[in-house]
């Protein structure tokens, strides 16, 4: 599957977030200035076509859902960058995320519950 543009990936957040809308509400999920609503049909269409988001027709309006799962498409994007700038290793890009990212003591605290959260879970498994 192709990448989503930039602007793509903007209009998949705001329905991502609404989970389901019509394309007025995607539109009002834009802050001012708002792009024109042609702008936004004409992408929106072509979303379609590349499946990245679908429709069920309600009358002659068009109802608009994410086919891209939101959460797969993020754990690809980690996993691409993780092999691109890691040498594909998850170890080199949690010390760089947890030395060069400026987090606080609470967010490193919570990212260690979230860790310690998995290495019991994948305990219990083995």
């Amino acid at each position: 599957m192709k990448q989503p543009s930039k602007k793509e990936l903007e209009v998949l957040s705001h329905i991502w977030k609404l989970k389901k809308g019509f394309l007025k509400d995607v539109i009002k999920q834009y802050k001012d200035p708002k792009p024109a609503y042609t702008t936004v049909a004409t992408m929106v269409n072509r979303m379609v076509e590349k499946e990245y988001i679908g429709f069920k027709m309600h009358g002659r309006d068009k109802e608009y859902f994410p086919i891209l799962n939101k959460s797969n498409y993020f754990s690809g994007q980690i996993k691409k960058m993780v092999s691109n700038y890691f040498n594909n290793s998850p170890t080199q890009f949690a010390s760089f995320f947890t030395k060069d990212t400026d987090l606080t003591l609470e967010q490193l605290e919570e990212l260690r519950s979230l860790v310690d959260k998995e290495i019991s879970i994948k305990t219990k498994k083995s």
